[in-house]
């Protein structure tokens, strides 16, 4: 596998950001793309730096992309950037123009932890037609519930989203979003996964009862761990076996 380390002039940001690619050595393609989403306090290089991503991924010929979207929550943000507006749209699509990659939705992806792992299942509870599958490893996927139960991330949240009111049944509210998933034709499948120990166990939880009453392709798996990446290494090679298997099968 090749790695990339790029920055490119972002309109909707208004400036230069960072991105860190991993893409198969054989020039061939179009591929398969994982657009994978760093955590709270991490960058685009996390991934690269804390896992053994590139020998695990070195047995797939697929394109990962992993943008730099700072402490933005993937979000048009009240007091900040258009971070939202950069990841669904604008990167994506340079990606698609800079790289022999494929813009079929049926071989796209996307993954993350943590915060990341929120705006994973963002993309894909926004835009349903786009993405094959979304997996979310230690998401924050109740964002709500952790608001009305953590007064610690009031200033922080308030900052990107404004009020806890306005997060609430808004396109950053994924609960909102996932009630209104069953008037969609195609769905992604969902992979969500979360240490035993891990400070957001029981947000995932709560999460995991509406995904499972929800009638998706959906895989969960719990299992001792905590919010490190120890556990994140280990899930992420799970999350490429189940993006293989996915794509061995048609998307109805």
């Amino acid at each position: 596998m090749g790695v990339i380390q790029g920055s490119l002039f972002s309109d909707a940001l208004g400036m230069n950001i960072s991105y860190t690619a991993i893409l198969p050595e054989q020039v061939e393609g179009p591929y398969p793309t994982i657009y994978l989403l760093h955590g709270y306090s991490d960058d685009d290089h996390a991934w690269l730096y804390n896992t053994s991503l590139v020998r695990y991924a070195s047995t797939q010929k697929l394109a990962i992309f992993m943008p730099q979207v700072h402490l933005s929550f993937y979000a048009n943000m009240k007091y900040g950037n258009q971070y939202w507006d950069f990841i669904n749209e604008e990167f994506p699509k340079k990606m698609d123009r800079i790289f022999n990659i494929s813009d079929r939705p049926e071989e796209r992806f996307v993954a993350g932890l943590s915060m990341g792992g929120y705006g994973a299942y963002k993309l894909a509870l926004n835009a349903p037609e786009n993405w094959r599958g979304a997996a979310s490893l230690s998401g924050v996927v109740d964002l709500v519930s952790l608001w009305k139960t953590d007064s610690s991330n009031d200033v922080r949240l308030s900052h990107i989203f404004g009020s806890l009111e306005e997060l609430q049944e808004s396109n950053n509210d994924l609960v909102y979003l996932l009630e209104k998933l069953a008037e969609k034709h195609k769905k992604p499948a969902f992979f969500q996964s979360c240490g035993t120990e891990d400070f957001l166990y029981e947000n995932n939880r709560g999460f995991h009862h509406k995904m499972e009453n929800a009638g998706l392709d959906y895989t969960y798996i719990e299992e001792a761990g905590e919010h490190n990446w120890i556990f994140w290494d280990n899930q992420i090679q799970k999350v490429l076996t189940w993006i293989e298997d996915l794509q061995k099968n048609e998307w109805v």
